[in-house]
């Protein structure tokens, strides 16, 4: 296992680059929130950036996914057998995707046809070797809910747009990457978990700052780019991708880069 490498956004915080996807640890407490979870193959590497920053699979009470990417729900069913109190959740929409009710994904073929391109050979047989080929599937998978939202302790009332679990993320709906691809906002960090909707680098592109994943990878490209507009408006400055580094500037600036690539 190479050590990822791990950037700590506040005390409760922390942005995990594992070698081909990232994935985010926010705690509360003894409680922890992961949003995304690597590949098949990177549940050691899940497991060993819990731990570097203090915490355990068993404390996972939520684990929140971006999209159902094998890169991204890979591990978790492993991580399920670890954590008997996680609850995954995700968008309505991309709930069936995350129990392989439908798969939007690109196949085998789409990768073979673009090998000749710079970086894909690399990329293609390292996400061989951490699981791209298994097909995972979370039965357990729920959308999330007005019930499931953070809410005045007198009123009862929603307070904010924001989930009651450990990090009070808050999901934005960014379909086009996959019909139900979510983002997520951490108003007290100041920053957005992108998921695949906006990247940072990738082993298949030379460009390096905020960009767009190559076409064969969105399941629709056009939907892609204009839920970047839904983006752009937040009162965030940290952009944590699914792929690259973090990128530290205004969401908005960060979209308009990607939209320019």
């Amino acid at each position: 296992m190479r050590a990822p490498r791990i950037t700590r956004l506040s005390d409760d915080a922390h942005f995990v680059e594992a070698a081909a996807v990232n994935w985010t640890i926010l705690a509360e407490g003894d409680d922890v929130t992961l949003i995304d979870a690597g590949y098949p193959g990177d549940l050691e590497t899940v497991r060993y950036s819990l731990e570097a920053v203090g915490h355990r699979p068993e404390q996972i009470t939520a684990i929140l996914v971006t999209h159902a990417h094998v890169d991204h729900i890979g591990a978790i069913p492993a991580l399920l057998r670890l954590a008997p109190k996680a609850q995954v959740i995700t968008s309505a929409e991309e709930a069936p995707h995350v129990r392989r009710e439908y798969l939007q994904q690109a196949a085998p073929k789409d990768v073979a046809a673009n090998l000749w391109r710079p970086g894909f050979l690399g990329w293609t047989l390292h996400i061989l070797r951490a699981g791209a080929l298994s097909d995972p599937r979370v039965p357990e998978a729920r959308p999330h809910t007005h019930d499931d939202l953070v809410r005045d302790p007198v009123s009862g009332l929603p307070t904010t747009g924001a989930l009651d679990v450990p990090g009070r993320p808050v999901p934005v709906l960014t379909p086009g990457h996959t019909s139900g691809h979510t983002c997520y906002h951490l108003p007290d960090l100041g920053a957005v978990v992108t998921g695949d909707a906006l990247a940072t680098a990738h082993p298949t592109s030379r460009r390096r700052g905020p960009q767009l994943l190559h076409p064969i990878f969105n399941h629709d490209e056009r939907a892609t780019r204009a839920a970047l507009s839904l983006l752009a408006p937040l009162p965030a400055d940290t952009v944590l991708p699914g792929h690259g580094p973090v990128h530290r500037t205004p969401i908005s600036a960060a979209v308009a880069a990607a939209l320019s690539s």
